[in-house]
């Protein structure tokens, strides 16, 4: 261990920041560790968000991501409530608020994404994002059976708030300027099934360019409603944003570290010497696919601090290479997806639907298969998953 550093800092408290922390610990690093974090909560885990702290099934306790007993174990210096402001990398150091800087000789970005806003919303009461519990807390206080909340954005987030908002007795519209839910993540084929599945739960869809929202309508400092692109309105009591989030670099704008959509890495993750990044925030070269990506979901933040962790201490430039997991609960079901979907060119719906509860659905990329979408499908998803890893052409297993 003579060659381990004597300091690490971690910025960022989410799953990529403190799985590297427990990473470390566990390939037996035993000097200094201090992670600092924006939020004043103890570390959490962000996907029940939207699902389980929204409606109330499980308390803010439950989505700790240790026990008090396990930080303890862990020993990190946890500076709660404290924002990184600048990066000096000459002086390995980190600027920090109402704090003195911190030194480190090694450093871990992970301070994910922050999410985009209408804007002028910004003021306005009845608005919402999700990224954090205080988030989740203040829309699931004005989440108000018999209410109407428009969401604003058909991704994964969007869709997820519109039917935890259904189980809790709302009236619920879904806006979208393209003509389906999902459809940027999934495509129209899936869209159109996730498009019937809120339907089918009473959501009401307005798609499309023309419902793209020109600006919110408001009174006395409250949202009212919703104005859209071809000049129509929308009465509202809530409004959910759900258009996306950009890296949080901010921080690091004069560092000269390579930044572009999210901090640019090497394809192990190293994006200066002895600076590493993982999670939302990385931009990295994924050899499973030949392909630069930067992943925002849960598994990848995980893998990836983990692969981080490792290299902290051994030194080694592996990359990091990985078929990307995610999920979303829609209502009762998990979509699962294994692979890198972005910019198929076709995708094929195997079996089943949605309303059916049941669906299979592979993509292609080129000449081979690059991906695939089950639920009630886990079996024959995981086989799936290995095609993909194994590089598997599109002709050998789905044909022409």
């Amino acid at each position: 261990m003579s060659s381990a550093p004597s300091n690490i800092v971690i910025v960022g408290g989410s799953a990529a920041g403190l799985t590297t922390a427990a990473a470390l610990r566990r390939n037996g690093y035993d000097r200094d560790l201090t992670l600092v974090d924006t939020e004043r909560h103890v570390p959490y885990d962000r996907p029940p968000l939207s699902k389980h702290l929204l409606t109330g099934e499980w308390g803010v306790d439950r989505i700790a991501l240790k026990t008090a007993a396990d930080l303890e174990d862990l020993a990190v210096n946890i500076r709660s409530g404290v924002s990184a402001t600048h990066l000096d990398v000459a002086r390995s150091s980190i600027s920090v608020t109402d704090a003195p800087d911190v030194a480190f000789d090694r450093l871990v970005i992970a301070t994910g994404v922050t999410p985009r806003v209408l804007p002028e919303s910004s003021h306005l009461d009845g608005v919402h994002t999700l990224r954090t519990i205080d988030d989740a807390l203040a829309l699931a206080e004005d989440l108000v059976a018999e209410q109407h909340l428009v969401v604003v954005g058909g991704g994964f987030l969007g869709t997820e708030v519109a039917a935890a908002a259904v189980g809790l007795g709302l009236r619920v519209t879904l806006v979208n300027s393209l003509p389906t839910p999902l459809e940027r993540s999934l495509g129209p084929a899936i869209g159109a099934e996730i498009a019937a599945l809120h339907q089918l739960h009473g959501v009401e869809l307005r798609t499309g360019p023309a419902n793209a929202v020109r600006s919110l309508l408001s009174s006395d400092g409250r949202v009212t409603g919703v104005s859209f692109a071809d000049g129509s309105m929308l009465d509202a009591d809530v409004v959910f944003v759900a258009i996306g989030a950009a890296p949080t670099t901010g921080w690091l704008e004069g560092s000269g570290l390579p930044i572009g959509d999210g901090v640019e890495c090497a394809p192990d993750l190293s994006v200066a010497p002895g600076i590493y990044a993982a999670g939302d925030v990385a931009r990295w070269t994924n050899y499973a696919f030949d392909e630069s990506m930067r992943v925002e979901h849960r598994t990848n933040a995980t893998e990836q601090a983990m692969h981080v962790g490792a290299r902290l201490m051994d030194g080694a430039s592996d990359p990091f290479t990985s078929v990307p997991y995610f999920w979303t609960d829609q209502y009762d079901l998990k979509l699962q997806v294994h692979g890198w979907i972005k910019g198929y060119d076709e995708v094929r719906i195997l079996e089943g639907s949605l309303v059916e509860r049941r669906m299979l659905a592979v993509f292609r990329r080129g000449d081979r298969v690059v991906g695939a979408l089950g639920v009630g499908a886990a079996k024959a998803l995981r086989g799936w998953r290995q095609l993909i890893v194994d590089r598997t052409a599109w002709a050998d297993v789905v044909g022409s």
